[in-house]
C-alpha cells in the first residue's frame, strides 16, 4: 500500500501512520502543522520510523498541494479537519473552507488518478444533530435512550446542527456521492468519541484526553451541561483496525457508511461517571465548574456498530478503563512532563 494520510500528524493520523509503517507500507503524511502538540507527534514518528515515512507540510485548501502529494498513491485516509464545534460557531467560513471545500479538493485530486485510490473519510456523529426527537430518560448519573438499545444506526435521519455539523455533513455526503457518480471506492466512518495516545485534547475537542491532562497538570475543569451526557468511547487502536479492515474489504465496503464508536458496551457519562475512572487512575480530581449546555449538544450519543460487525467481523477490543490506562501510560513513556507542558499551553 502507498497511502496518503491528510491530517497525518494529528491524533488519529499519528496512530494510523504508526500502524501502517510498522506493517511495512509507504506513507505520505500531509498536514498544515497548525494544532498545538502535533510537531511532537511528527518528531515521535520520525524517531520510530526514521526515513521510511514522507512528510509534506500543506493545507487541504490548496488543491495544487493536494494534487502533488497524492501522486502515485493507492489509498487515501482523509482525516484533516477543523474539529471543534466552538471554533465553527465563531468562524464558520474558516470551518467550511477546511471541512467542506478541503474535502472536495481531496476528492477531486483522487478522482484525477487512474486508477482511482481507495478513499476513507472520517466523519462525525454530529451529522445526526442534537437528536432532540429521540426519547431520552434521565437517570441518577446518566441519560439513556428510551427505545434505541443498540444505539444510533446509519439509517437515522441526517440533521446537521452547528456550522461544524454542516461542514462535516456536507463533506460526508460528497464522499458518498463520489462513489455513486464517479465510482470512487470510498468509505465514510461516522465517529463517536475516539481517545488514546498522541491526543492533545482541549476544552473544545478531545475531552477524554483533556480531562486526564487537566488532572495531571493540576488545572481546573469546566463541565458544559450537567455532566450526565453519555458517549460511547473507542480506543484509537480499535479505530485503526477498523480502517484497515474497511480498506482490505473495499469490494464490500465501497460506498458504505459505518457508525463507529465503542457501542453500547463502552458507554460512560462525561463527568458523573467518568470522574470515578479518572480518580481510580490518577488520584485527586481537579476542581470543577459547571456551565450551560452547548448548542447542539446531544444528551446521549451511542453508535450502533452492528453493521461494521456484520460486514467486517469487527468489534471494539479495548475497554474504557484499559484504554485510559494505556493512554496515560503512553504519556509516561513519551515523557509526561512534555505533555503537561503542552496541556498548560492549551
Amino acid at each position: 500500500m502507498r497511502a496518503l494520510v491528510t491530517g497525518g500528524i494529528g491524533f488519529i493520523g499519528t496512530n494510523l501512520a504508526d500502524r501502517l509503517l510498522h506493517d511495512g507500507h509507504e506513507v505520505i503524511l500531509f498536514d498544515k502543522m497548525s494544532r498545538v502538540g502535533v510537531r511532537k507527534n511528527l518528531d515521535w514518528l520520525r524517531s520510530q520510523h526514521h526515513s521510511r515515512m514522507q512528510f509534506v507540510e500543506g493545507d487541504v485548501r490548496d488543491l495544487g498541494a493536494v494534487d502533488r502529494a497524492m501522486q502515485g498513491v493507492d489509498t487515501v485516509f482523509h482525516l484533516a479537519a477543523q474539529v471543534a464545534v466552538t471554533t465553527s460557531v465563531t468562524d464558520p467560513l474558516g470551518d467550511f473552507s477546511i471541512n467542506a471545500q478541503g474535502t472536495l479538493n481531496v476528492l477531486e485530486a483522487a478522482r484525477k488518478l487512474n486508477p482511482m485510490p481507495v478513499f476513507l473519510y472520517t466523519s462525525t456523529n454530529k451529522v445526526y444533530g442534537g437528536l432532540g426527537h429521540v426519547g431520552v430518560v434521565e437517570r441518577s448519573s446518566r441519560y439513556e435512550f428510551e427505545n434505541l438499545p443498540h444505539g444510533v444506526p446509519e439509517t437515522f435521519t441526517l440533521d446537521f446542527h452547528s456550522p461544524y455539523g454542516c461542514s462535516k455533513g456536507a463533506a460526508d455526503q460528497y464522499v458518498r456521492d463520489y462513489f455513486r457518480i464517479y465510482g470512487l471506492p470510498s468509505v465514510v466512518l461516522r465517529m463517536s468519541c475516539i481517545y488514546g495516545p498522541h491526543q492533545f485534547g482541549n476544552e473544545d475537542q478531545g475531552w477524554v484526553a483533556h480531562f486526564a491532562l487537566t488532572c495531571l497538570r493540576g488545572g481546573r475543569l469546566t463541565i458544559y451541561g450537567d455532566g450526565k451526557q453519555v458517549r460511547d468511547l473507542l480506543y484509537v487502536n480499535d479505530l485503526v483496525e477498523l480502517m484497515l479492515l474497511a480498506r482490505e474489504s473495499i469490494g464490500k465496503t465501497a460506498g458504505q457508511i459505518y457508525n463507529v464508536g465503542g457501542g453500547p458496551s463502552n458507554t460512560i457519562s462525561v463527568w458523573a461517571e467518568f470522574c470515578d475512572r479518572l480518580q481510580s487512575l490518577l488520584g485527586d480530581l481537579p476542581p470543577v465548574d459547571y456551565s450551560d449546555f452547548r448548542p447542539g449538544d446531544q444528551r446521549i450519543y451511542v453508535s450502533d456498530i452492528r453493521k461494521a460487525k456484520e460486514h467486517l467481523n469487527w468489534i471494539p477490543r479495548v475497554s474504557i478503563i484499559e484504554g485510559l490506562r494505556k493512554m496515560i501510560e503512553s504519556w509516561d513513556e513519551q515523557g509526561a512532563n512534555s505533555h503537561r507542558m503542552i496541556a498548560r499551553s492549551i
